[in-house]
């Protein structure tokens, strides 16, 4: 402004002679902006962005949660539901596809249940599934009704073999659940427990990879798997939890015949610390020193197999 030359200080003397002065902006641009935020709170930085990706993740999770019907996908898996007559509203099939016996039967099995026959385009089918390997059908389905422990106890205890059934202590894959739950199926096993929290549940991942078995065994959600493990103890089962470390060897593994709950833990950390103290005893897999483990899934299916070659004896 004019006259401001005049005031006192508003002219700065140096070497390179007079200057104006800042006004005080250099002042105010030292005073502190407060705490430095969060890295996942500042823009473009790759915390932030793998933040933001986490929660889309978690919302869309919760928007398939709240949207009802899954889609069941591949060829084998869907004859299996369809066999095993799940509740399910319609089967999708890409338009073209080649047919084989098993597209055949799916179509007669679902017209024979009076289901919604719907053709639609392959682009369709990849935008309906999220871009999964659906080999052409999917089978429009509810969401997965769990058994009740209870339930689960009372058919393995009805069957002519001595019981066994199977527990996943925060197997979070859920291609080793279905995996897993193949083996159960294939081996012989009354019923698969999982717990409701940090652990995979029956999504179509799920159904395919188990090849549609998980409709012929039933499958129990709980919401704290040691007192489901208790409650099995009270029912005369043995707990088995495999570990690398464990007490007892498949050599020493006397008990195959009698009622028993196989414990197979997390794909990276094994069986948690309550779990581990609730089994009755840790059983290790004879394995060569090239391997240090084996996947989860893998570790169920060959324990699964050793009992059910005992019980044969």
């Amino acid at each position: 402004m004019a006259g401001n030359s005049q005031r006192k200080g508003a002219i700065r003397k140096n070497k390179k002679g007079a200057s104006a002065g800042s006004g005080g902006q250099v002042r105010r641009g030292l005073a502190g902006k407060g705490p430095t935020p969060k890295a996942e709170e500042r823009k473009g930085h790759p915390a932030a962005r793998r933040a933001a990706a986490a929660a889309r993740r978690d919302a869309g999770r919760q928007t398939r949660d709240k949207s009802g019907p899954e889609l069941l996908v591949g060829r084998n898996p869907v004859v299996e539901a369809l066999k095993a007559k799940i509740p399910a509203t319609a089967l999708y099939v890409a338009v073209g596809i080649e047919a084989d016996e098993r597209v055949t039967e799916a179509i007669r099995l679902a017209g024979n249940r009076n289901l919604a026959l719907l053709e639609i385009s392959r682009n369709e089918l990849d935008r309906k599934t999220g871009g999964v390997l659906h080999q052409g059908i999917a089978l429009q389905v509810p969401p997965f009704q769990y058994a009740d422990l209870a339930d689960v106890l009372d058919v393995a205890a009805e069957s002519t073999t001595a019981p066994l059934l199977v527990a996943l202590d925060g197997v979070t894959d859920p291609r080793n659940l279905g995996a897993i739950i193949r083996s159960a199926v294939a081996f012989g096993a009354h019923g698969v427990i999982v717990p409701e929290r940090r652990s995979a549940g029956i999504t179509p991942t799920a159904w395919r990879t188990s090849a549609g078995t998980a409709a012929r065994i039933p499958v129990a959600q709980v919401t704290n798997l040691v007192r489901a493990l208790k409650d099995c103890q009270r029912q005369g089962l043995t707990v088995i939890g495999l570990d690398a470390d464990g007490d007892t060897s498949f050599d020493e593994l006397t008990i195959a015949a009698e009622p028993l709950v196989v414990v197979v833990g997390s794909e990276g950390r094994g069986l948690s610390r309550l779990v581990g103290e609730t089994c009755d005893l840790t059983l290790s897999i004879p394995m060569a020193e090239a391997a240090e483990s084996l996947n989860a899934s893998v570790a169920g299916a060959v324990t699964l197999a050793e009992i059910a070659r005992r019980r044969r004896l």
